[in-house]
């Protein structure tokens, strides 16, 4: 293979028995970027080549061309078992660039949650804190997040949504941005959650990266209220286009009873009053003055009983002296 080079003669090629290699960047060794629509495509060409000073040459002519793609838009997601903050772009006028989305512990941003937390677990009126990041080749750019909504799934375009930042605007009441560089973006929210049966939130943000300084960019317009005139997006204003990040689930879990209230619970049920069924006491109340009505009317047959034996015995008894006496 050291008959073999790239565009660039500079950059040589290495290889095996069934496979040719080659390491580049995707600006250097020749390579040319195309725009094709919503791709960028970067193309080069493996070529042979004969010594400088060879008269004949025994080999054919080689040239292989080849080329890779790469989407202008991509959106990502995260699941409960990926945790994916980081996102790529490539654009024409920007080459390169990312961003990253992170969930934080607390108001320093210096602690990441760990990915294997996720879901994130909250409580309402949680202050969550979060971060966007932006990396560019580029020395002078700057981050616009233009819109941030929250929605009970992983999808942008759902029609249960809510909007914390819109068009450059805070929305949210509970929503402070915390100061940083031109390429960052801190801030935290109240915990919240969708009315129903919903108990998990999922947070989309649209960013921008603009150049520094250009008061044409989206970058440069900041939050645009109803009253603002917005301009058209139709020729390039030294930005790039709008991305969508999301980053979530936010689980919202019940705050745990404390001991206290336990104990406190505990205390109450063990001093709290028999529960009494009304119509049952009545009804054995009822039951019981039957079973003493009739009790004291067998005892009082009984007794008449017993009277009746007496008179009776004592009846013949005089009879049978009435005989004696007159026989």
């Amino acid at each position: 293979m050291k008959w073999l080079r790239l565009a660039d003669s500079s950059c040589s090629l290495t290889s095996n028995q069934t496979h040719i290699m080659g390491t580049m960047s995707l600006n250097t060794c020749g390579t040319k970027m195309e725009d094709a629509g919503d791709f960028m495509v970067f193309k080069n060409e493996i070529n042979s080549f004969d010594a400088a000073n060879a008269t004949i040459t025994r080999r054919n002519r080689i040239n292989i061309g080849f080329s890779c793609r790469y989407p202008k838009t991509v959106s990502i997601s995260n699941y409960y078992q990926i945790h994916s903050s980081n996102y790529m772009f490539t654009e024409s006028n920007f080459g390169s660039f990312g961003y990253t989305f992170e969930v934080f512990k607390d108001s320093k941003f210096s602690q990441k949650v760990d990915p294997s937390a996720y879901p994130v677990k909250v409580k309402l009126m949680d202050r969550v804190y979060m971060g966007i990041q932006a990396q560019s080749d580029l020395p002078k750019v700057q981050l616009l997040v233009e819109s941030c909504k929250a929605t009970p799934d992983d999808s942008a375009s759902s029609s249960l949504f809510y909007d914390l930042i819109k068009d450059g605007c805070l929305k949210d009441e509970t929503v402070k941005v915390y100061p940083g560089n031109l390429t960052q973006f801190y801030f935290e929210v109240q915990a919240f959650k969708f009315t129903g049966s919903y108990n998990q939130v999922y947070l989309t943000c649209t960013v921008i990266l603009c150049e520094v300084g250009n008061p044409n960019s989206r970058c440069g317009q900041g939050c645009l209220n109803k009253a603002s005139r917005r301009r058209r997006r139709d020729l390039p204003n030294g930005e790039t286009d709008r991305h969508y990040i999301t980053q979530g689930p936010f689980r919202v879990v019940r705050e745990a009873q404390t001991s206290a209230d336990q104990k406190t619970g505990a205390d109450e049920k063990t001093h709290a009053a028999p529960v009494v069924d009304v119509e049952a006491t009545h009804f054995l109340r009822s039951d019981m003055g039957t079973v003493v009505f009739a009790g004291l009317f067998i005892i009082t047959l009984m007794l008449l009983a017993v009277v009746v034996v007496y008179f009776l015995k004592k009846s013949r008894a005089e009879e049978h002296k009435a005989l004696i006496a007159y026989d």
